[in-house]
């Protein structure tokens, strides 16, 4: 199996460097950038499964980074590492495509925690598929194929779908899918939750497959039969 690249990106370099030499000693690879312009260029020259991203930063600020990855890159998993923890700024987070926002400080025991469960919930069931009407979801690949043209998702938004998938005509309760995916049901994540459900809706261009939403409770998927 093949070494997991992570990809540290903060101008804190001392925290930083204790971080780095925590995260390999659990054995993955770590490569580290001082800020977001040189942060770029070693994603480019590594292509990391995983950054983790500062946000303030000079030159380049974390979520102007993101954006920058997140125009030919969706799969790669995206960390925001920040002592900025207003809603609008983790709202924002998500709204370009970040996976997860950690707020500082954190210890380095829950960071590995979410690490490991993110990339053991990535090689689970890896050939699964879901037959979903017209629709082939193969979250090993993290895509979406209806008549031909394959949309691409995020990690989040496919975690979202194959939980739903796995309860096709049931409904699935919010704080469920929060307590998965997220870990806790707070306000952000409920408001980030509905954001990810917009999206997914927006790629199942299958008239058949709809994703229903239960006031209060839930959703659930269906799939109407011909």
């Amino acid at each position: 199996m093949k070494t997991i690249k992570i990809l540290l990106v903060d101008d804190d370099i001392r925290n930083s460097m204790l971080l780095k030499r925590f995260i390999e000693a659990e054995g993955y690879e770590v490569i580290y950038a001082n800020n977001g312009v040189v942060g770029i260029e070693m994603y480019k020259e590594t292509r990391p499964d995983l950054i983790l991203l500062d946000i303030n930063m000079p030159e380049l600020d974390g979520f102007e980074m993101a954006r920058i990855i997140r125009r030919n890159d969706k799969r790669v998993i995206i960390f925001f590492l920040t002592d900025r923890t207003d809603k609008v700024d983790r709202l924002h987070g998500f709204s370009i495509k970040g996976n997860d926002y950690i707020p500082k400080p954190f210890y380095p025991e829950e960071l590995i925690a979410k690490i490991n469960e993110r990339f053991e919930s990535m090689t689970v069931n890896q050939d699964i598929e879901y037959q979903l009407g017209d629709t082939i979801f193969r979250p090993n690949l993290l895509s979406l194929t209806y008549k031909g043209e394959t949309h691409s998702l995020s990690v989040r938004q496919t975690e979202i779908l194959q939980l739903l998938a796995e309860n096709i005509g049931n409904t699935v309760e919010r704080d469920i899918i929060l307590d998965k995916i997220w870990g806790d049901a707070s306000y952000s994540n409920s408001l980030a939750l509905n954001v990810q459900i917009t999206y997914i809706r927006r790629f199942l261009a299958d008239p058949s497959v709809t994703i229903t939403s239960i006031k209060k409770k839930g959703y659930i998927l269906s799939v109407r039969t011909r």
